[in-house]
């Protein structure tokens, strides 16, 4: 009896662990995404996967990218996987220096995997250099039988003897293109893969020639095609552009701008279609490179924007602070739970102003009358220690003092937002009003000569507590 007893007590564990261990993550709720941030891994380690993709095996995404050294050179391809597309489990460096000699030193861009049904394999292709310069142009491939495995290196090569820099990949229903930059990036390759995606099988077709654009990304709704590129302007962000069309093969569209005059100072990396229960939504990834302030790559941020559709063969891109992406239903919202802010100067009652609603880099902050525009708009993002970024809604960027001076007069822009702490202020409260006290500095914003007219500029000057020109009251726009 107790035999017989210990025996179902035994079955009964062993199905309830098997049962465990099979479970389905459980479904996702809705997030919220910032932009301009770098994300977090659920171990508290910063998400290096700049230049990366994603693909969805099962109920998880998987998103591969960019983990270099300081001197930017390759380090890693760092894998992570989420359900949520806000936590992401790191699950390791899929592949690394040591996966082969020519990687010892070397660059390795933009990897993207896509999965081959008849071999069971997941195949990766990046963009690879020496790690000295961008003489070799060669594209390179990886593959592993599992998601999150290490990658096997097969090599690196010019496809059909083509330069090859940018990559994107797309699996068009079992049929796997890469997408390259050519001829110095001035012109755009579509070749269609070998039947193991290890290899290139043909040149599809160069539909751009002299277009010098990179970063391309592919991606289908309905019955047209995408590709998303930027220019080649190094790590400074630059206009977006798309073309479309009903076949791969063509024939393209002519590129049409999406997007400010330097995607919210991002560059596109990858778009990710997100299917759920009502419906299947369409989200733009990017970087911010951490290149256009001077930082290391590992420094760079991320922007994330869903796309709206006007038409069946048009897309459009509007900036957001932060978006709600509820995987579970496939809606993705801009917004998300950001406050907006208008500042408005004790002395004046004018409030903190991008000039003519500029969307630029450098534009001047001055004090104008409030007229519930957007270029009077701001978000406070916490960049830690007790300071903010402050980001115009307008135009994503951040308010910033010229060239880290230290100096009184300094002048205030703002700029792409990065990792400078001449774009970090402190709220010192000064009675019922506050102080934006520049972290690099220690000095206040100030309207200069505690002017009251329209279009009084803003500076940076030693802080004064009895100074109502540096006082600042905050309330939702």
């Amino acid at each position: 009896m107790e035999e017989a007893l210990m025996r179902r007590l035994l079955v009964t564990l062993l199905v309830v662990v098997a049962a465990t261990a099979y479970a389905a993550p459980a479904v996702a709720a809705p997030v919220t995404v910032t932009n301009g941030t770098q994300f977090r891994a659920t171990n508290g380690s910063v998400v290096h996967a700049h230049g990366g993709g994603v693909l969805k095996v099962g109920s998880y995404y998987y998103w591969f990218g960019e983990n270099r050294n300081a001197n930017n050179t390759f380090r890693a391809v760092s894998a992570y996987r989420s359900t949520d597309l806000v936590s992401w489990e790191f699950r390791g460096d899929v592949l690394t220096q040591s996966s082969a000699s020519e990687l010892n030193v070397a660059n390795i861009e933009r990897p993207k995997v896509i999965y081959n049904a008849s071999t069971g394999r997941y195949v990766m292709w990046m963009h690879k250099e020496n790690g000295s310069d961008y003489g070799e142009a060669r594209a390179a491939v990886a593959s592993s039988a599992t998601v999150d495995g290490a990658y096997t290196w097969h090599g690196s090569f010019r496809p059909l003897g083509h330069m090859s820099r940018d990559i994107t990949l797309f699996n068009d229903n079992g049929t796997a293109y890469m997408i390259s930059a050519a001829r110095d990036n001035y012109d755009l390759h579509i070749y269609r893969l070998s039947a193991d995606y290890l290899s290139v099988s043909t040149l599809v077709g160069n539909f751009w020639p002299g277009g010098h654009r990179e970063a391309p990304a592919m991606f289908k709704r309905g019955s047209t095609y995408f590709l998303l590129t930027s220019g080649a302007t190094g790590w400074n962000p630059n206009q977006a552009r798309y073309a479309t069309a009903s076949n791969i093969a063509g024939p393209w569209s002519a590129f049409t701008n999406v997007g400010d005059g330097t995607t919210f100072s991002s560059q596109p990396t990858f778009v990710l279609p997100v299917q759920g229960s009502q419906t299947t939504s369409y989200l733009y990834l990017g970087d911010r490179w951490a290149g256009a302030w001077g930082g290391p790559v590992n420094d760079s941020q991320y922007v994330w924007l869903p796309i709206g559709f006007p038409s069946a063969t048009s897309m459009s891109l509007s900036w957001s602070p932060q978006i709600t992406i509820d995987t579970a239903t496939g809606v993705i919202t801009g917004g998300g739970d950001a406050t907006y802010y208008r500042l408005t100067a004790r002395h004046s009652g004018k409030v903190m102003d991008v000039i003519n609603a500029s969307t630029a880099n450098n534009a001047e902050i001055k004090t104008w009358t409030w007229n519930g525009g957007a270029n009077q708009k701001w978000t406070f993002q916490d960049a830690g220690g007790g300071y903010y970024r402050i980001v115009n809604s307008n135009s994503g960027r951040c308010l910033n003092v010229a060239s880290s001076s230290t100096a009184d007069g300094a002048n205030v822009i703002q700029y792409s937002c990065g990792g400078g702490t001449n774009e970090q202020f402190q709220m010192v409260t000064v009675g019922s009003y506050f102080q934006l006290r520049a972290r690099h500095s220690g000095k206040c914003l100030d309207v200069v000569g505690s002017g009251t007219g329209d279009g009084t500029d803003i500076s940076q000057y030693t802080c004064n507590s009895s100074a109502t020109n540096q006082q600042w009251s905050r309330s939702a726009a």
